[in-house]
């Protein structure tokens, strides 16, 4: 229940067709099972108290007063449990009957909810017992909401709202749960009783992950299995649960397997509230309460310490490639537009600079403007090593660029002189009189050639601020300024992996191996003694905290809960928590340098560009958050 999140379980009895108590007995077992490992809203199959295979016999009087009964009873033993269920039986209304979702909390039934569609094709003859459910909720004789629009809200968890549809509701081109969710609905339950042919569970699955993409919720998919009827059919009990877009669990088919998935409701609720499509259209809806104790949920969630990257390597080379192709498109176009036939990029032999070069020779190539055209710019100073400034001569000859090399130790020197700075005292000043004076010296080559400036800076270091301002932080067009850290080193080791020049190759291979650095301050004995990361924090802790924060607008107390778990046996809560802070202090503080960014492309769902993505004021305060991170 805190910070959103919510147990949920699909469970498929072993049921006896017609025998509605040993049925109910097994419905209960199971609802005390979920209740034990925490579940909170729990959905079983389709007809699961009389068996979906009656045919004729749902006809017989006597099945169907037992089945009432049946759900009675269901109904009571939910009296001292903390949880919503929804099983399913046929329904007498109206001197009708239906083929309904029952939902029952507290020892009450909240509501009953009737299937819409009835399938009456191929191996289905539902329309021959079975009425078609209506939208207007009306009250049975005992008082009970009867009818398709029906939601149900936690009082506790006013997010958490939870709606029925029945199997083939999901099959059809406009199922209810398009107007659940449109109504407010984060969380669909769907009982179903969908046999099992060749290659149908693949669809199944396709069908659940799309639905719950489209409404932007939680779908939790319950369907018969063993004990049904085999005269013509086999059900597998095949459940899913879905979360918009991703299925966070999958029963193995054929065994009648419960399985658990934790939903994060505010997760949802914070998509929604970004897509302007969604409008809560409540009208002719009736909305039941039910109510659930407040704790913390144990979570079981896998949570990816590296969520911009993809773990299959199918997966990640396709993300490569995208990301490369938006790259080279954008940058193609901005030389197109412009007309230049020069570019130019300050190599230092890192990640950055020579993931930008490889993407700009793309566009170079695509544009058929000669390699030569691009000026490879090398600027040693105090802090080059040898290792970085050979990788970086190396690039550019192997990637057939012109190397020009600008040593601006005399200029910075110069500079100091000026100001009147003390060239031993290695401060911010000294580091960042450096970067200025690189980027002037670019800046003028470009003017010299006619051409641009390419940046090389990536979102990680933008989220963080740290570049210098009108230093690293300024370019005519910036091609990795929405490419995480953690993401530029597998686009680098794409290129290494994929590219057919050997030396080209090692070369790539060594700058994968190089730390990332600035490269600042005077190295000792030949070797970088400047390291990132030691000065600011992992970057894959840093990324991890950004996709959460700016992706879903986590709270620090939720991303702290999750990095925990994603981090385990990595870091130390202690050192999480630190570079927590470190991130929302600089996240705020440097806010002034993405108000000013350079052009650059958008390449996945989490940038920081003032003009599209975030609109964040450079003054805003960060004494809520960090407020929240000194109390955890």
């Amino acid at each position: 229940m805190k910070q959103g999140f919510i147990k949920t379980a699909a469970a498929v009895p072993k049921i006896r067709v017609a025998d509605v108590p040993y049925n109910v007995e097994q419905i209960c077992v199971l609802m005390d099972e979920t209740a034990k490992k925490g579940a909170k809203i729990v959905v079983f199959p389709e007809l699961c108290i009389t068996g979906y295979t009656c045919e004729d016999l749902f006809w017989q009087n006597a099945l169907l007063v037992k089945a009432k009964e049946g759900l009675k009873q269901i109904a009571a033993h939910t009296e001292d449990m903390d949880g919503l269920y929804f099983v399913g039986l046929p329904y007498m209304f109206e001197n009708k009957l239906y083929n309904v979702a029952a939902a029952v909390s507290g020892g009450e039934i909240l509501g009953i909810v009737p299937k819409k569609h009835i399938p009456n094709y191929g191996e289905f003859y539902e329309a021959r017992h079975f009425e078609q459910g209506f939208e207007e909720c009306k009250l049975t004789e005992e008082g009970i909401p009867f009818g398709i629009n029906q939601l149900f809200g936690c009082r506790e968890l006013p997010e958490l709202v939870v709606a029925a549809e029945v199997c083939e509701d999901l099959w059809v081109p406009d199922p209810p749960s398009i107007r659940h969710g449109m109504a407010g609905a984060t969380v669909i339950v769907n009982l179903s009783a969908s046999d099992e042919v060749t290659a149908k569970d693949v669809y199944r699955k396709e069908l659940v992950k799309g639905q719950s993409a489209r409404l932007l919720c939680a779908y939790l998919f319950s369907s018969a299995g063993d004990g049904e009827s085999t005269t013509d059919l086999v059900f597998s009990g095949h459940c899913l649960i879905g979360e918009n877009g991703v299925i966070l669990g999958e029963s193995q088919r054929f065994v009648n397997e419960t399985i658990y998935a934790d939903v994060d409701i505010y997760r949802l609720v914070a998509e929604r509230r970004k897509i302007t499509g969604f409008h809560n259209r409540t009208e002719g809806y009736r909305k039941n309460s039910f109510s659930l104790k407040i704790e913390e949920t144990p979570l079981k969630r896998f949570f990816d310490p590296a969520p911009f990257v993809p773990s299959s390597k199918e997966n990640r080379t396709r993300r490569c490639e995208d990301i490369i192709s938006i790259q080279v498109m954008g940058l193609k176009k901005r030389l197109a537009h412009t007309g230049v036939k020069a570019v130019v990029i300050g190599i230092s032999g890192g990640l950055d600079s020579t993931l930008a070069l490889l993407v700009t020779v793309r566009a170079l190539d695509l544009l058929e403007i000669p390699r030569k055209n691009l000026e490879a710019v090398t600027m040693p100073c105090f802090g080059t090593t040898d290792r970085t400034y050979q990788n970086a001569c190396k690039l550019a000859g192997t990637l057939g660029a012109t190397l020009r090399e600008v040593s601006i130790q005399e200029a910075v020197q110069v500079h100091f002189r000026d100001i009147g700075h003390d060239p031993h005292v290695r401060d911010v000043t000294y580091e960042n009189a450096q970067a200025r004076e690189r980027t002037q010296v670019l800046m003028d080559i470009a003017n010299e050639k006619n051409g641009l400036v390419i940046g090389t800076g990536d979102l990680s270091e933008l989220a963080l601020g740290w570049a210098t301002y009108n230093g690293d932080h300024m370019s005519m067009y910036g091609v990795n300024v929405s490419v995480p850290k953690t993401l530029v080193r597998h686009l680098v080791r794409y290129f290494a992996d994929t590219c057919r020049q050997e030396e080209l190759r090692g070369v790539l291979l060594d700058v994968l191996d190089t730390p990332v650095s600035p490269e600042l301050l005077p190295p000792k004995d030949g070797v970088i003694a400047q390291k990132t990361e030691d000065l600011v924090g992992p970057y894959e802790l840093h990324d991890f905290f950004l996709y959460y924060m700016l992706r879903f607008g986590y709270e620090p107390g939720k991303i702290y809960r999750i990095a925990k778990l994603a981090f385990a046996g990595v870091y130390e809560d202690e050192v999480i928590k630190k570079w927590l802070k470190t991130f929302y202090r600089r996240f705020f503080a440097q806010q002034f340098k993405r108000s000013c960014l350079p052009d650059g492309p958008k390449v996945g769902s989490v940038a920081v560009s003032p003009r599209g993505d975030l609109r964040m004021p450079s003054d805003a305060s960060a004494a809520v958050w960090l407020e929240e991170i000194e109390a955890l």
